[in-house]
Formats: structure tokens, sequence, C-alpha cells
């Protein structure tokens, strides 16, 4: 009764702007992988942070959790109401509210997804450099705290996000942040909200860093025989302190996805894809060294792409590697997990998650961004047979344990949500307890995405 009560004074503040209709529910309801579909009661389409304010305070009247959403590209049912509510869209909140190009930064709203931004910086000579692969929301992608292939250079949103605009449980708007480049003025309140998962409050506006577009740019993917080789060749780069703009590695049954989905002719063995940003000198002795390294562990066929057009298409197969390793295996569902260890540790974790799928019944193509020791698999199951089923949830269950062993976490950048949920306490300990006292401070109530992140109540 309270949710349909908050229901009723929203669509009297929101009127067309709250949507109850069937399609409209089960869209925000659906996840990218294996959750079921779990509609919310209602989605509201604010326009303003003023709209997300009084839709907070009317669901806190009324004890309604309350969800936001962007895109809907993550993975670990953040975005699902699964205690029902009103899933908060912020597809109308999607503009650039200020540009200053002096001083490299930018304040936009969260709906605004990376590439509408990269769109808009354009003539700029600037560039939001954040790369997830998945044409995200910017909003999401600074609540799970996301990376992707470009952070081995430009680090994380955490890096990259300077101040924040939030409207809070009981519907009030603060600010976290400034412009300026550093700060020693009290708690960081930007890097609280940064991967919080929208379970303290709801983003309305970023300001964020941005880089200047490189002088040089070229990419290469180079091929090896062994899985154990790419992955020392990875080491070696890092250790070496060669700046990569990306350094990304796939296995053999992700190349043969990557053939059969965009009509590449990759041999069907490991793969490593790279990417150079700098200056022209800078660039060729980069591509050089790199070069070197993997030699001496024993890369073979070289492609290098230099045109534009050449970079695009490498790095659009790689951003689609989930949906070819889907096509792969029609009617399948999948596990996508991932996984960060320390980089002296990549290839015990990248050799002994290999071993340990190929000896399950099940595929489980690997791939990621093994330059920050982060990599990726996505555990294929036919969902009419509980038996692989539950072969893909072991794996994914040693996966973690493997990585909390070798000191690393559970998730590098997919988050927590409610799919890494139960690996909190074992990672984090007590300080787990003390996340859940800050989300008792800021939303006593329990509103906000309510199930994510903390140990429910």
């Amino acid at each position: 009764m309270a949710i349909q009560t908050a229901l009723e004074e929203l669509s009297n503040f929101l009127g067309q702007r709250l949507s109850r209709s069937k399609p409209d529910l089960e869209q925000h309801g659906a996840s990218e992988t294996h959750f079921p579909l779990t509609p919310p009661d209602a989605v509201a389409y604010p326009d303003t942070a003023e709209d997300v304010s009084e839709i907070v305070k009317i669901c806190a009247r009324n004890g309604c959790p309350v969800i936001g959403w962007g895109a809907g590209t993550s993975l670990e049912g953040q975005a699902q109401a699964f205690q029902g509510g009103v899933t908060v869209d912020f597809r109308n909140m999607n503009k650039v509210l200020r540009l200053s190009p002096e001083d490299m930064d930018v304040a936009v709203q969260p709906g605004i997804t990376r590439e509408e931004l990269n769109t808009e910086l354009r003539a700029t000579g600037l560039f939001f450099p954040v790369d997830p692969g998945a044409n995200a929301s910017i909003g999401g992608m600074a609540s799970t705290r996301a990376s992707g292939t470009t952070a081995v250079r430009y680090g994380t949103m955490r890096d990259n996000v300077l101040g924040l605009q939030v409207v809070l449980a009981d519907g009030r708007i603060i600010r976290t942040g400034t412009r300026a480049r550093k700060t020693s003025a009290g708690y960081d309140l930007t890097g609280l909200f940064v991967g919080a998962e929208g379970t303290l409050g709801l983003i309305t506006e970023l300001t964020l860093r941005l880089r200047g577009q490189p002088e040089a740019i070229t990419a290469a993917v180079c091929a090896f025989d062994r899985i154990e080789d790419a992955v020392a060749a990875v080491i070696d780069t890092i250790q070496m302190g060669i700046p990569m703009a990306r350094i990304e590695f796939v296995d053999a049954a992700t190349a043969a996805a990557f053939n059969a989905y965009s009509g590449s002719a990759m041999p069907e063995c490991p793969h490593l894809m790279v990417e150079f940003h700098g200056s022209e000198q800078g660039v060729q002795e980069q591509a050089q060294t790199f070069g070197d390294i993997v030699a001496d562990h024993g890369a073979k066929g070289f492609d290098w792409a230099h045109k534009p057009e050449d970079r695009n298409a490498l790095w659009t197969m790689r951003h689609h590697a989930h949906w070819a390793v889907m096509a792969s295996k029609p009617g399948a569902r999948s596990i996508v997990t991932d996984i960060c260890v320390p980089i002296s540790k990549l290839a015990q974790a990248v050799n002994e998650t290999h071993a340990d799928i190929q000896a399950s019944p099940i595929t489980g193509p690997i791939l990621g961004h093994v330059g920050d020791g982060n990599f990726h698999s996505i555990l294929l199951f036919d969902p009419a047979n509980p038996a692989e089923e539950k072969a893909a949830e072991d794996l994914a269950h040693r996966m973690v344990e493997r990585a909390l062993a070798l000191g690393g976490t559970a998730t590098g950048e997919h988050g927590i949500g409610v799919g890494k949920l139960k690996y909190m306490q074992a990672e984090h300990g007590d300080a787990w307890g003390v996340m859940g006292q800050i989300k008792q401070a800021l939303d006593p109530q329990n509103i906000m995405n309510p199930g994510k992140m903390v140990r429910r109540n």
C-alpha cells in the first residue's frame, strides 16, 4: 500500500513522466546477464535535479524504494528493482551543462552517454577517456566506478570525477568536490558516492576531468601460441613502465567468436590488442619497445592499425566481445564475471582460471584489461540445464576465491549489485560493517537501491 500511495503522489507530480506501461517496466527490469526479469512498479523520468529531489521526498514519505537507471548496461543486477519501487530513468537529463576547455573539465547531467559526450567534445581537442566498452551513461559509470580498456593509462571513474551533485535519501541536494585539481578540505564525499551504486543517493550532475587528444595513435594485434606467453608479455610491459593506452587480452575461444561475429580472420589462439598514445616519435618508440618485449615471448603475426577506421574496427570488435561470445552458443545465458589481482599474480590467476574452465562441462572465454590485472570470463550455460548453470556459478565462485587469495578483489569494474554481495565480508571484513553504518546514517529507511552493496536489513 505504501508503494501505491507513493505512485499516486508521483503521478500527480510527474503526469506523463511517470510510466506504468508493461513494456517500460519490463525494459527496466531486464538484465544484461543471468538475473531474472524483475520490473519496478513504475518508471519516473525527471528533467531536473529538483524533479529528482521531489521524487525522492515522495518516496521517502512512503517508504518506497528508489533505483537509479542510466543505460541499463550493468552486469551484477545493480539497476533492477528486486524489492519493487520506482526506477528513476535519467534519459531526459543528458546535457552538457558547462564546458571549460582551458581548465580541461566539463559539467554534465548523468544521462548523457560517454559516446554522446565525446561527440560534443570533438571540436575542442579534448576527450573523456574512460571507456567501459558499452555506451553507458556517465551517471551509471560513476555509480559503478566503471573503468575499461583505457584504465591502464587514464584511470577509472574514481580518477576522472572531480565533483558531484547528489540527491540524498531525504531529498536534500548537495554538492561534493570542486573544480580544483586537489583539496585538503574535509572528507572525500565525491569518492564516497562514486561506486556506491545508488545506495546512498542519486547523482544528478558530474564535473569530469578531460584529457587532450593525443597527437598520434597507433594500435596493433599480435598472437601467441600459449596464454602463459601472452600474459608474461603483459607483465613485462607494465613493469618496464611503457605508457600503454590500452593492453587487452583475448583467448582462443574469444578470437574464434570474433571471427564468426565480426568477419575477422584472427588465428584461433591467444592475442594481445594494444594501443599507444603520444607524439609521433613517442608512439614509435613505445611500439618498438613493446614489439621487442613480445617477440621475446614468442609473439607472431603483428597486425598494425594506423588509420582511424582500422583502429575503430579493432576496438569495436573488442567492445562487442560479449555479443560475439553469446552468438557462439545460440540460446545460452551467461554469467559475466570479472576479478582483479596484483599484476605479479596475473599469470597465476589467468592460468588457473583457464585450467578450471577447461576441466568444466561449459565454455567460458577469457578476455580482459590485463594491463591493470583485471580480466573477465563469459561463462555460457544452457538455461534448461541446471547442471550447466551450477557449473557456471561454481566457476565464478572459484574465480573470486582465487582473486581474494592472491590479494585481489571480487570485481575490478563490474561492481557488486546483488551478484557479488556474498563476497563483501570476505574481502572487506569489519570494513563492510562500516559501509553499512554509512548507509544507515545517510539512508535510515533503506529506500535507496535496497539490497545492493551492503548487508541486507
